[in-house]
C-alpha cells in the first residue's frame, strides 16, 4: 500500500471524525437548548397557551366598536376573515414554501447560504413564518457575541418546530397577523387596517393588503406616513412577489402597481371618536377601587359617600378589582381582551353629538360672542368686581399644566404670573377647528371660559338602557364629564318632584289653585316670598289650574304647593326617584337650588313614563373574555317609586309644559320643532340664567340636556336667551328630529303614553268649581 493512498484514508478518516463530532456537537447543543439549559425554552403546554395581549374593545348597541383600552392597541381577527390576497401576499413575500416545510425551510437555508458566499444579498431571508412567529412570541434577548446569537437562532428554530406540531397552518398565520406590530399604535392585522385604510380587515383590497404585508420586513422603514415613497415601491415588490408565484396575472400586477398607496390614515387617539366622554366614564368606573377616605380631599366627603355606594350596589363600579379570572388574577382592561357590550346606540350617539354641537356652534355661542362686547370684565358677567374675576383667574392658572411645571422649576406665584401674562404662540379651539394664534396663557383661559358647554343623556323607557351619552361638546379641549361626573343646581326641573307630592295626596293637574304671593317664616324668623320672573298680570289673582302654573313654571303656585306640605316630604319623593345628591330640605328647594347630575335627573322623569318604577340607568349588558365567553351580566336595578296613577298624573302635567307651556317652542318652531307626538318635559333655569335644563320624554325615550358655562358668572344677561327653553330645548329638538328620520331606530311619532287601567281622573279640566276663573281675588283672602 502506497503512503499515498494511506495518507487519503488517513485524511477521511480525519473528515468522517470531525463530521460526525460537529453533527453530535450540534445535536447536542440543540438537546440543551430544547431543554432549556441554555435559555427559556417553552414547552408545548406554553405554546398551547400563549396569551396574546389584546385591547379590550369597547361595543354599542347596534354591534360597532366605540373604541378600545390597551396597552398594545390590538385586536382578535380570525382567519375567516382575512382576505384571500393578504394571506396569497404574505406567503408570496415571507415563506412561499409555507404549507410544504415543518418550521424550518432548508431549502430556503441553502439559498442564504449560497447568497452569503456569492455576495447575492437578493436572495431572501431564511426565516420561515413559523420562525418570525416564534421571535414574535418569544423576544430575543439582547445577544453579546456570534455563538450567542446562534443559540438563539437555534432555539428560534426549535420553537418554530414545536409551533407546526402544535397549531395549524392557518392558526400560525392567524397569529403573525395579529401578532405583529404595524407601527402608529397599530399591532396586529386589524388595527392596522383600522389606522391605515379605514376599514375593516375583510374589506383590504389587493393593494392595500400588499403594503401592509411589505411593512412586515421592517415596519420602521416601510412606514407610510414618514416614508410613503419607499413603501411604494416595497408595496410593489410584494404585488411583483405574487404575479411570480402565480397569484395575481400579469395583467392584475400591471394595474395595480400604478395605484398611489391610498391612505386613509385614522390616529388612535381615545379623545377622538364616537362617545370619549362615555368611553372614560367606562374606563374609570371598570378599573376604579374600593373607595378609601384618605385617597379623598378633604372636600370630597360626598364623592367619598357616593363611591362607596356605588362599590356596594353597582357590580359595574370596579369590576376588574372585584372579580377573578379562573387562575385567580384579576382582570386587565388593557390586556384581557375583554369585549365590553354596551347599551349606547352608535348612531344615536352621532346624532346626540351633532345636535349638541350644531345648537352651541351655530346658535348659542354667536348670540353671547355678540354681546360679549356689553361686559366690563369679558367674560364674565358685570355684576363681577374686579377682585372677584381675579380670584377666578387665579384658580385657573394654579389649576394648569402650564403652572405645574412652571412651579416645579422653583418660580414663584409673581413670576408665573408674568410669565403668564406673556404672548406665546399656541394652538386654541374654536367652532371652526383649531386656530395657530400668539396669545398670552392668562388671555387663553379667558378664551376657553367664554365657550359655553352642554351634556346629554338619552334612555330607553322600559328598559333603563342609556342609549346616548355625551358628556360636553369637545372631549379634546373641555374633557369634564356633565353626564355622570359634574353636578349643577337645576332651577324649574325640580318642581316636577313637588308636583308628584301633591298628585300622590289627591291633587290633579286640574286642581285650582291661586296665583298670588306666598310667604314663608323662615326658622330664623326672617320673611321669604318667591317671585316668578316675570309676573302673570293677565292672571295675577285669579284661580288657576296645577297644570297651568307647572306648565309656565310659575313659582308661586309651586310655593302653594310647598306650603300645603313640606320640604321633608319633596326631599323623600326625590330619593324614591333615584336622586342620590345631597338635598337640603328647605322651603327654597322647589327653585332647584340643589346640585344635582344629568344622570340623577333623566332616571328619575323616566320613572313617571315607566308607570312609576324607577329603573336606575344602566350602560353595559354583558362583558365577554377574548374568547367570547360571557364572563359578566346586567340588569338594571328596578324599584317601585310612586304608584301607576301618580305617574300617569304627572305624564299629564308634563305634557302640558309642552304643550302651552315653556316647552312649546318643540309644537312650532322650525328646525326643531313642528313634533306632533306626544311630548312631556320641563325646562329649567336657574339663578341669573346660569345653567339651563330641558327634561324631554316620548312614550319611547327619555332625554335630559344641561347647558351653561364652566363658571356659574359666565352667563347670558337676559331671561330670554338664558332660559332653558333657549338654551337646552332646541338640543332636544335636533336630536329628536335626526332619530325620528332614522327608520333603522325604530322611534316613531305614531305612539301615545300608556293610560292606566281604571284610571278615571278627568284631565281635560272641564269639572266645575266654586272660584270662577275669571273671578280676581285679594292676596288678602288667601291669608
Amino acid at each position: 500500500m502506497s503512503d499515498e493512498s494511506s495518507a487519503s484514508r488517513k485524511y477521511i478518516r480525519y473528515f468522517w471524525t470531525i463530521y460526525v463530532a460537529v453533527a453530535v456537537l450540534v445535536l447536542f447543543i440543540f438537546f440543551l437548548i430544547a431543554r432549556g439549559f441554555l435559555g427559556f425554552m417553552p414547552s408545548f403546554e406554553d405554546l398551547e397557551n400563549t396569551e396574546t395581549i389584546l385591547a379590550s374593545e369597547v361595543i354599542s348597541d347596534d354591534d360597532k366598536v366605540l373604541g378600545t383600552f390597551f396597552s398594545e392597541n390590538r385586536t382578535f381577527v380570525s382567519y375567516e376573515s382575512l382576505p384571500p390576497h393578504l394571506v396569497q401576499a404574505l406567503i408570496a413575500t415571507e415563506d412561499v414554501r409555507f404549507f410544504r416545510h415543518s418550521g424550518i425551510d432548508l431549502r430556503g437555508l441553502m439559498r442564504v447560504i449560497k447568497g452569503i458566499l456569492t455576495g447575492n444579498t437578493s436572495s431572501g431571508g431564511g426565516s420561515t413564518i413559523s420562525q418570525q412567529l416564534a421571535k414574535m412570541l418569544f423576544p430575543r434577548e439582547q445577544f453579546r457575541g456570534p455563538i450567542q446569537l446562534a443559540f438563539r437562532k437555534f432555539r428560534e428554530w426549535i420553537i418554530a418546530v414545536k409551533l407546526e406540531r402544535s397549531f395549524t397552518k392557518e392558526e400560525i398565520l392567524t397569529m403573525y397577523l395579529n401578532k405583529y406590530d404595524f407601527l402608529n399604535l397599530a399591532v396586529g392585522i386589524k388595527s392596522a387596517a383600522n389606522v391605515y385604510f379605514n376599514c375593516e380587515t375583510d374589506s383590504l383590497q389587493l393593494h392595500q393588503a400588499a403594503m401592509l404585508v411589505g411593512m412586515a420586513k421592517n415596519s420602521a422603514l416601510y412606514n407610510p406616513l414618514r416614508r410613503p415613497e419607499i413603501t411604494l415601491q416595497r408595496r410593489n415588490v410584494v404585488l411583483s412577489q405574487m404575479r411570480k408565484y402565480g397569484y395575481i396575472t400579469p395583467q392584475v400586477f400591471d394595474s395595480v402597481k400604478q395605484l398611489p398607496l391610498g391612505l386613509d390614515f385614522k390616529p388612535v387617539d381615545f379623545k377622538q371618536g364616537l362617545a370619549p366622554y362615555f368611553r372614560e366614564y367606562l374606563r374609570l368606573t371598570l378599573n376604579a377601587s374600593k373607595p378609601d377616605r384618605k385617597n379623598y380631599a378633604s372636600f370630597q366627603t360626598q364623592k367619598f359617600i357616593e363611591d362607596s355606594v356605588e362599590w356596594e350596589t353597582n357590580p359595574l363600579f370596579g369590576w376588574c378589582q372585584k372579580n377573578k379570572k379562573r387562575d385567580g388574577s384579576g382582570w386587565d382592561l388593557y390586556k384581557d381582551g375583554l369585549k365590553i357590550y354596551t347599551t349606547v346606540d352608535s348612531r344615536m350617539q352621532l346624532y346626540a353629538e351633532e345636535a349638541l354641537a350644531f345648537h352651541l356652534k351655530n346658535n348659542l355661542q354667536p348670540l353671547f360672542d355678540n354681546r360679549i362686547k356689553n361686559l366690563k370684565n369679558p367674560p364674565f358677567s358685570n355684576d363681577m368686581t374686579a377682585e372677584e374675576t381675579e380670584e377666578l383667574l387665579n384658580r385657573f392658572v394654579r389649576q394648569s399644566e402650564r403652572y405645574r411645571v412652571l412651579a416645579s422649576q422653583g418660580k414663584n406665584y409673581r413670576e408665573i404670573r408674568e410669565i403668564f401674562n406673556k404672548p406665546v404662540e399656541m394652538s386654541i379651539f374654536s367652532w371652526e377647528g383649531e386656530i395657530d394664534t400668539i396669545m398670552a396663557p392668562i388671555d387663553s383661559i379667558k378664551w376657553y371660559l367664554r365657550f359655553f358647554r352642554s351634556s346629554l343623556m338619552a334612555m330607553e323607557n322600559g328598559t333603563g338602557k342609556v342609549k346616548a351619552y355625551v358628556g360636553g361638546p369637545n372631549y379634546e379641549h373641555f374633557m369634564y364629564d356633565m353626564v355622570k361626573g359634574g353636578k349643577r343646581q337645576v332651577g324649574s326641573t325640580v318642581k316636577p318632584f313637588l308636583y308628584t307630592l301633591a298628585m300622590q295626596n289627591g291633587l290633579t293637574p286640574c286642581t285650582k289653585v291661586p296665583y298670588v304671593r306666598q310667604q314663608f317664616v323662615l326658622p330664623d324668623g326672617r320673611i321669604w316670598e318667591p317671585r316668578d320672573a316675570s309676573r302673570d298680570e293677565e292672571n295675577y289673582g285669579k284661580m288657576v289650574t296645577l297644570k297651568w302654573g307647572l306648565a309656565n313654571s310659575r313659582n308661586m303656585i309651586s310655593a302653594w304647593v310647598m306650603k300645603q306640605f313640606n320640604p321633608e316630604a319633596m326631599a323623600a319623593v326625590m330619593q324614591k326617584l333615584g336622586i342620590y345628591s345631597p338635598i337640603d330640605p328647605v322651603y327654597s328647594m322647589f327653585l332647584g337650588t340643589s346640585d344635582i347630575t344629568l344622570y340623577e335627573m333623566v332616571g328619575a322623569f323616566g320613572t313617571y313614563v315607566n308607570k312609576g318604577v324607577f329603573i336606575r340607568p344602566y350602560f353595559v349588558t354583558h362583558i365577554e373574555d377574548r374568547h367570547g365567553n360571557v364572563v359578566a351580566n346586567f340588569i338594571p336595578q328596578r324599584v317601585e317609586a310612586i304608584d301607576e296613577n301618580t305617574a300617569f298624573l304627572m305624564v299629564n302635567l308634563l305634557q302640558g309644559v309642552v304643550n302651552e307651556g315653556t316647552g312649546s317652542r318643540l309644537r312650532f318652531r322650525e328646525g326643531y320643532g313642528k313634533f306632533t307626538m306626544p311630548i312631556a318635559g320641563k325646562t329649567g333655569t336657574t339663578q341669573n340664567h346660569s345653567d339651563g335644563w330641558f327634561i324631554g320624554m316620548t312614550p319611547q325615550l327619555s332625554t335630559g340636556i344641561w347647558t351653561g358655562a364652566d363658571l356659574r358668572s359666565i352667563r347670558f344677561a337676559d331671561i330670554s336667551t338664558g332660559q332653558g327653553a333657549n338654551m337646552a330645548l332646541p338640543i332636544w329638538g335636533y336630536f329628536m328630529k335626526k332619530v325620528l328620520a332614522d327608520p333603522t331606530l325604530g322611534y316613531t311619532e305614531n305612539t301615545s303614553f300608556e293610560r292606566p287601567p281604571g284610571f278615571d281622573v278627568d284631565l281635560e279640566c272641564t269639572g266645575s268649581d266654586p272660584v270662577q276663573e275669571g273671578e280676581v281675588l285679594e292676596f288678602e283672602d288667601f291669608l
